[in-house]
């Protein structure tokens, strides 16, 4: 099962290199084609900004599976384990939240983006904000999972704080504790 999680993720990560390049193909060309021969692709616009879209969220479940979106660990690190289990309770929950609402937003509004069609590449607007269904589906079960294994006792205390320090923070920590000492 592992297995077919990490190529899932490998794949996001595939689509979001295919749409950076795909985003910098046509913007360059388009201005290249604008500046140099008087024309221009009509949908580069229209798809580069669709491209963003789906980069964008694509980039927040990778995000949420490394442990990369900004949390504040400040109080989180000094709570005993039992606060720290109540806050990442409370984290996961809302989060879970969330994602359930942006699941059911997206389909509460799939009968208008499908009937809806984009000005100039002429596709249904389903193909760009579907990706909601996607999010709140694969997000959920990263909230699931870590809930689950909260609850079970299946979490060790250094997974309690879901947050991954930055490069050069805990170095600096490090240095002002000895300067404490």
């Amino acid at each position: 099962m592992q297995k077919i999680i990490n190529l899932f993720f490998k794949l996001l990560e595939f689509l979001v290199v295919a749409c950076m390049v795909a985003m910098v193909v046509m913007v360059f060309g388009n201005v290249v084609l604008r500046y140099g021969f008087n024309s221009g692709i009509d949908i580069s616009d229209e798809m580069a900004r669709y491209f963003f879209i789906w980069l964008t969220y694509i980039g927040a479940m990778l995000a949420m599976r490394e442990k990369g979106h900004l949390g504040v660990d400040t109080l989180v690190m000094h709570l005993g384990i039992g606060g720290k289990k109540l806050c990442l309770f409370l984290s996961e929950t809302l989060m879970l939240a969330c994602n359930v609402l942006f699941f059911v937003g997206t389909w509460q509004m799939h009968a208008l983006q499908v009937s809806n069609v984009s000005p100039v590449v002429g596709i249904s607007m389903i193909w760009i904000y579907g990706i909601g269904y996607v999010v709140g589906v694969v997000m959920g079960l990263m909230n699931l999972n870590v809930l689950y294994r909260l609850l079970t006792g299946r979490l060790r205390e250094d997974e309690l704080v879901q947050v991954i320090e930055t490069e050069g923070l805990a170095e600096v920590e490090k240095q002002l504790k000895e300067a404490k000492v």
